[in-house]
């Protein structure tokens, strides 16, 4: 890749950036050294392998343990040095590095469960070292301290028992007032790691002993005791050996470290490139950023992309160059983010080949290119006497020498800083040579020729930077296919030229440009009508789909309640049936016992009495519940458009009239008066009884129709599933397929389920919640607790 381009595209900034993400200053140090992969395979499995990454952070089980990796780079270069021997502080480090290392093994290992096979092969290239980091830790404790290991032990004792004695020697000075009035303090000091007293220069023929220091006034002599020489010399020769054990065990440990140290190299650099991983899926995570596909035709496509330097002032970008357009020429006003748009493809194309994730939408698409060149800005040289037209050139030349097919060549402000006839000649002939060369080109120009250019070459395209004419200011879009004008004058005035220079501007191209700008200004008004065509279709179809949806809802909480009223019906004939033959068995049990007499007659009558009484009542009660019903049922119908033209007055019933009866509104014709409120209906060859409240008096027919049938949206033959996964889909994907289960669950009692959408950037948690809080199916829903995906799946639970 071109150095130079690198730096005008601020590439190292996100290098820096994606640095500051990492867990290692090791491993950020490796970042900050990385640079565009050129081959397509390779790029391809960097991209993979952080996509793993990234997938597994975004999943509700993820699990990370973010913690620090100290630095082994150097301490690995002393195991090389034979007789070399680790300090504690060094030990310590190794073992948290190889410590946190297995933990960052171990938790990408989750992703090989979601079936990455390239993190699968990187992980089993990393040695296991676990030994190593147990061989450590059995001599240094967790917090950094050298263990009581047995060598030790009694060299200790013995220091404790002659830190105490001195101590006792101590105390015994100034345990007198007399002793106490010879001394500057009343707490003994330490000189060279021996015990001494600070004794006031007047006094210091009192206490006999060795001088080892006196202070700048000369008031204070510090004086060594006699009595206590013996145990000062103790103590040393115990520290001296206790320093000489713990350098004995520390150099054993190095030793057996060192038989390792091949497989702690490759341990250590598997681990740092697995934090450069990390650190690149977290960059992402944290932006909200993917990875671009590879269009096999070549297609560069990139959807609501952002700049990622500019961040929240970014105005999302679209841009599209089919496999089949190799230059796209950019016009429109000053100040309207034609450079932004030229930086932003050329940074998102060296981001996705050093597998850092770009922030733009799912769907975007780039190649891979073998070089990426950009001349963007003013490099004027007064040293190296070029002006900005001249220093342009050399950097062009310098370009078309190197790009080729598979390059993609950004230039800024093309033909400009000359005369602008000689300029657009020298833009013709530039593009001229990278179209021969098949050269991907994005330009940017005000030239007004390279318009018409655009128009008459295969595999140039015009593009243009949209402008509010009402503001006069610039919106920052791209339009694709249509040419921009500068508005320089607009731009001007509104930026303070006088309004008379700008008028008297205007009247000098008045005749040259009315007819372009006329056909430019038309173009861009019918692509302005035709978003707002697509953008109100699409609100329509929203407000179809949620009308249809609330009446398929209705029609289903229509059936829960027949097949409801169904059941209860059935269960309390059940119930009367049992009480009324065990009554009717008592009976005749009385009768067969003894004599038919008059009171067992009056029972036997009083019996059916009441048995009667009891079924005229369950279908009273019936009758109320299924009149309901139906009135609802009309109600429905008349909101959702059927029923147009039909009568619902149940005085309309008369012989020969034609009716849709029962629940399927199957048409009939009325042949005779059944029982109270029942009818005989004709349906083809079959004849049925039907009570007035399912049936429908409707016009008659001039000629025999198929009956109307209306089916409410159900699926059948689908169970209700106890857990449903929503991560991968669009919004409205994901709301269809939650309301189906709702619907799914209802039908089948299941009244409790999961549903798992994932953290990411919320959008679908907000849609899920938001859906869930207006059904009214729903009794409640929250979070899963944290063991079972927490903010990443909710619990639904029915009414």
């Amino acid at each position: 890749m071109n150095e130079k381009t690198l730096k005008l595209l601020e590439y190292d900034e996100i290098l820096r950036r994606v640095s500051s993400c990492a867990l290692s200053s090791e491993a950020a140090a490796l970042i900050l050294a990385d640079s565009p992969k050129t081959e397509i395979a390779e790029a391809a499995k960097q991209n993979g392998l952080v996509s793993a990454v990234l997938e597994l952070m975004d999943s509700c089980s993820g699990g990370e343990v973010r913690e620090e990796l100290p630095e082994t780079g150097e301490l690995l270069k002393k195991l090389d040095v034979e007789g070399s021997s680790l300090e504690i502080e060094e030990a310590y480090a190794l073992g948290i590095f190889l410590n946190r290392g297995e933990t960052l093994k171990t938790w990408l290992a989750k992703g090989v469960a979601n079936g990455s096979g390239g993190l699968a092969a990187l992980l089993e290239k990393i040695p296991d070292c676990s030994a190593v980091s147990g061989a450590v830790f059995k001599v240094i404790d967790k917090d950094g301290s050298l263990r009581d290991l047995p060598e030790f032990k009694e060299i200790r004792r013995r220091i404790q028992a002659l830190t105490k004695d001195l101590e006792n020697a101590g105390a015994r000075y100034i345990s007198t007032e007399e002793n106490r009035r010879m001394l500057q303090s009343v707490s003994p000091s330490q000189r060279d790691g021996r015990m001494v007293l600070a004794v006031k220069a007047k006094f210091r023929g009192r206490i006999k002993g060795i001088v080892h220091e006196v202070s700048s006034t000369g008031q204070t002599v510090f004086i060594e005791p006699e009595e206590v020489v013996e145990k000062n010399n103790e103590l040393l020769i115990e520290q001296r050996r206790l320093e000489a054990a713990i350098r004995r065990v520390l150099r054993e440990l190095t030793a057996r470290v060192a038989e390792r140290r091949e497989d702690l190299s490759a341990f250590r650099n598997g681990v740092l490139y697995l934090e450069t991983l990390r650190a690149k899926a977290r960059y992402g995570l944290e932006t909200r950023a993917c990875f671009a596909a590879e269009d096999p035709s070549g297609a560069l496509v990139l959807k609501n992309a952002r700049h990622p330097l500019l961040g929240s002032k970014a105005v999302p970008l679209d841009f599209a160059m089919s496999g089949a357009v190799r230059s796209v020429i950019i016009t429109g006003p000053n100040t309207g983010g034609k450079t932004v748009a030229l930086k932003t493809a050329g940074l998102l194309a060296l981001m996705n080949q050093s597998a850092i994730p770009i922030p733009a939408d799912e769907g975007s698409c780039l190649p891979v290119f073998d070089g990426i060149y950009a001349d963007i800005g003013d490099e004027q040289s007064i040293s190296q006497s070029l002006s900005t037209f001249s220093a342009h050139m050399t950097n062009i030349a310098s370009v078309i020498s190197r790009a080729g097919e598979n390059s993609l060549v950004l230039l800024d402000e093309l033909g400009s800083g000359t005369d602008p006839e000689e300029g657009s000649a020298i833009a013709m002939a530039i593009l001229d040579c990278c179209i021969e060369k098949k050269t991907r080109l994005i330009v940017t120009t005000h030239h007004g020729i390279l318009k018409n250019y655009g128009y008459t070459r295969d595999g140039v395209e015009n593009a243009s930077m949209e402008f509010d004419g009402r503001t006069l200011s610039p919106t920052f879009r791209v339009i694709m296919g249509i040419p921009g004008e500068s508005r320089a004058l607009d731009i001007a005035e509104r930026n303070g030229l006088p309004r008379e220079l700008v008028a008297l501007a205007r009247s000098y191209l008045a005749e040259e440009q009315t007819d372009i700008s006329a056909l430019i200004k038309g173009l861009r008004e019918k692509h302005r009508e035709l978003d707002e065509a697509v953008r109100a279709g699409k609100v329509e179809s929203e407000r179809l789909r949620e009308e249809r949806r609330k009446a398929d809802l209705k029609e289903l909480r229509l059936r829960q309640k027949e097949l409801h009223l169904k059941t209860e019906g059935a269960g309390n004939l059940r119930r009367l049936l049992a009480e009324s033959r065990k009554q009717f068995e008592n009976l005749v049990r009385e009768i067969k016992e003894g004599e038919l007499s008059r009171e067992k007659i009056l029972n036997v009558k009083e019996f059916f009495s009441h048995l009667e009484e009891s079924v005229n009542e369950e279908n009273r009660e019936l009758e109320k519940e299924e009149a309901a019903l139906v009135e609802e049922r009309r109600l429905l119908e008349g909101e959702s458009g059927k029923g147009f033209g039909q009568d619902k007055n149940p005085c309309s019933l008369k012989l020969g009239a034609d009716v849709l009866a029962g629940e399927t509104k199957r048409r009939g014709r009325i042949l005779r008066a059944s029982k109270k409120g029942h009818w005989v209906v004709e349906i083809g060859a079959l004849k049925m009884d039907f009570p007035a409240s399912e049936l429908i008096a409707v016009p008659p027919l001039a000629e025999e129709k198929k009956p109307l049938i209306h089916k409410a949206d159900l699926i059948t033959g689908a169970a209700a599933l106890h857990e449903i996964n929503l991560r991968g889909m669009r919004l409205d994907e994901a709301l269809l397929t939650l309301r189906r289960q709702i619907d799914t669950a209802v039908l089948s009692g299941l009244h409790e389920f999961s549903v798992i959408h994932g953290k990411g950037d919320g959008i679908l948690q907000k849609g899920v919640h938001d859906y869930l809080s207006k059904e009214s199916a729903v009794a409640s829903y929250c979070f899963s607790r944290p063991e079972l995906g927490g903010f990443g799946r909710t619990e639904v639970i029915l009414k």
